[in-house]
């Protein structure tokens, strides 16, 4: 069904690449080199179940939060309904935190027990961050999944209570409600930024079928959770005041998560529209996007 678990550190020297079939992660630890191998190792051996545990579970994964709750036993599982049900009632399901959660996950193994300084878990771009004491982390934040070029970038620190980042957008390894090129969010885990930023791409989206085509998810994946919920193979180049618009209602989502303590901050981009949500201070370092 799918090949084994690979890992191996990666030409750098510092950094632990493990994959098995969709799941991709990039991992790198800071601290004393002995804590840091034992950190890998441990990682490595816990990374050998996840594929596993998730297709064991993969029909309640795959249902709306409101029909699995209870239901899920695995430690990613649980994780992913967790970061999902604070939506509710919004149709959500926990593949919406699937990368997220196992991020979480990867990283919560990798400091069980150790004293790293710091750490992440990249997995495709939604990531999970540890920080101690007064460490910071430089982060890219790009605004078209598309091209992935770093538009700018925000520091970090552990005292903005900051432990996951997750971008989401019509160009991303998930089909999309909406139209957004890319919707970044930062949030306390990577599961739950995860969820948010898929929600919040949904959100940035027109009813002018003439300039979005949209067909029903089964149709491109008949094993999707969104099952014939239209998502969106194309957009046309759109007059800016419907651009506008658009942004404008993920902005009003991101707000009200923010105003609920589900996120921290977000950025939403479409076709050069920039717009940041949240703290000036977590999100407009090095860019000059409106607030």
């Amino acid at each position: 069904m799918h090949n084994l678990p690979q890992s191996g550190i990666l030409n750098d020297g510092n950094r632990l690449h493990l994959n098995h079939g969709p799941i991709d992660l990039i991992i790198e630890a800071f601290g004393d080199h002995e804590v840091v191998r034992s950190a890998y190792e441990k990682a490595q051996i816990k990374f050998n179940h996840i594929l596993i545990d998730l297709v064991a579970e993969l029909s309640l994964l795959r249902a709306p939060v409101s029909q699995n709750k209870k239901l899920l036993k695995s430690a990613i599982g649980l994780r992913m309904q967790d970061a999902v049900y604070p939506f509710h009632p919004t149709f959500i399901t926990p593949m919406a935190a699937v990368a997220g959660a196992v991020a979480d996950y990867m990283l919560s193994i990798l400091c069980e027990n150790n004293k790293l300084r710091k750490a992440y878990v990249n997995n495709g771009g939604d990531i999970a961050i540890y920080l101690k004491d007064d460490e910071v982390f430089n982060i890219g934040i790009i605004t078209d999944l598309k091209t992935r070029a770093i538009w700018g970038t925000t520091t970090i620190t552990q005292i903005d209570n900051i432990n996951g980042i997750a971008t989401s957008g019509r160009h991303g390894r998930s089909h999309s409600l909406g139209i957004a090129d890319a919707v970044t969010v930062l949030a306390k885990n990577s599961a739950q930024a995860d969820a948010a930023a898929t929600l919040i791409a949904n959100a940035v989206d027109v009813q002018d079928t003439t300039l979005v085509k949209k067909i029903p998810a089964n149709e491109l994946s008949p094993d999707s959770d969104l099952a014939d919920q239209l998502v969106t193979v194309d957009v046309a180049k759109l007059p800016q005041k419907l651009a506008e618009r658009a942004v404008a209602q993920g902005c009003d989502r991101a707000v009200d998560y923010i105003d609920r303590g589900l996120i921290k901050a977000a950025t939403i981009s479409l076709q050069g529209i920039v717009r940041v949500v949240g703290s000036r201070h977590i999100l407009t370092q090095n860019c000059n996007a409106k607030i």
